[in-house]
């Protein structure tokens, strides 16, 4: 059984930085990637970042790229992902997931409906 648990989030002032981490355990049938999502009330969810699960490849919302760094760490079965310059429109419930399609491809999906494993969110605040 797989099973995904977020931790990290909190408060942090506009400018400030935050390192979400997730832990993974189980094995799935079929892994790709992981990836962060991020849910602001009355929005869709979204993309933040991607790594693959076998190589480097990294993918990033474009808001992100240059402050938000994924990485993951198969000794710890951690995937990370690194926050800087925060700002108030960062705000969310962010989530931490895997995507267990059967195939995989060389992009990253950003489609939240190809990711099968999810963890419970944890809550980013950026006061301004």
């Amino acid at each position: 059984q797989v099973q995904l648990v977020e931790s990290g989030g909190g408060l942090v002032q506009s400018g400030g930085s935050l390192k979400l981490s997730c832990a993974h355990s189980g094995r799935p049938f079929s892994a790709c990637a992981m990836a962060w999502f991020r849910q602001a009330p009355g929005k869709e969810r979204e993309f933040v970042a991607g790594i693959s699960w076998t190589d480097d490849n990294t993918d990033y919302l474009d808001a992100g790229k240059g402050r938000f760094t994924i990485s993951r760490d198969n000794a710890k079965n951690t995937v990370d992902l690194q926050m800087n310059s925060l700002k108030p429109e960062d705000m969310a419930v962010y989530y931490c997931a895997l995507d267990n399609s059967a195939y995989c491809t060389s992009y990253l999906r950003r489609s939240p409906v190809r990711y099968g494993y999810w963890g419970q969110g944890t809550q980013v605040t950026v006061s301004s």
